[in-house]
């Protein structure tokens, strides 16, 4: 859906930061079953991301995605009130739900670039082909297609705001994990975690996928 590789590679790049993250925390020894979703989950988001900035990308298939996605994101609301920890359960949903807002927008592009035909073929570069629902003038000459409809596109620009909020909240949170160095206890560690860099790194890993989103999300308006 991107037409220009320097984007594609900045965007493949900032990905493959919460993937790295995701792996790492999936295979610590440390991390429980609850959590080892979560991660898998964020991983498999940010790599399918990735893919879908390259043409190849666009040949995966949508069905199993949309269903994936879609589970993860009621996971992340229905699993939250059962690991509360300290919180309210309410405050449990509150704190997943940017996640389940993530993974759910994830399994809406999906699902409006397969249905649209998007995700069927990918004519490349030098020549792309007309798909019901989809723009392929390459107007803005960073994407290659874009949702065609007023409704699609409002949805996406919706999400894409709320998105945008959401990695800059997380990218604030990251930086004052870092200058405070304050103590945190990280999803899935059964203990605090006092290194500050370790602190300021999965908001900075949320906040990179988020971001990077928001971005996808505004090329297809």
């Amino acid at each position: 859906m991107i037409a220009a590789d320097g984007l594609r590679w900045i965007l493949t790049l900032v990905f493959a930061v919460p993937v790295g993250y995701g792996l790492w925390r999936l295979v610590l020894p440390a991390t429980n079953l609850a959590a080892r979703v979560d991660h898998a989950l964020h991983a498999a988001m940010g790599a399918l991301m990735a893919a879908m900035a390259w043409p190849w990308g666009m040949d995966l298939p949508a069905v199993p995605q949309v269903v994936v996605f879609t589970a993860g994101a009621l996971w992340f609301v229905a699993a939250a009130p059962f690991r509360a920890g300290d919180r309210s359960r309410a405050g449990a949903v509150l704190t997943a739900w940017p996640h389940a807002l993530m993974t759910g927008a994830m399994a809406w592009m999906v699902a409006a670039m397969g249905s649209s035909g998007a995700m069927a073929g990918h004519g490349g570069a030098g020549g792309h082909h007309d798909m019901p629902g989809m723009d392929m003038s390459d107007g803005s000459g960073l994407a290659s297609m874009s949702l065609a409809g007023t409704g699609p596109r409002t949805v996406a620009g919706l999400l894409a705001l709320m998105l945008a909020v959401l990695g800059v909240v997380w990218l604030a949170r990251a930086f004052d994990h870092a200058r405070l160095r304050q103590p945190v206890v990280a999803a899935g560690a059964p203990v605090p975690v006092a290194d500050a860099a370790f602190a300021a790194l999965e908001p900075a890993c949320h906040a990179a996928m988020a971001l990077g989103m928001a971005v996808m999300f505004v090329l297809l308006v």
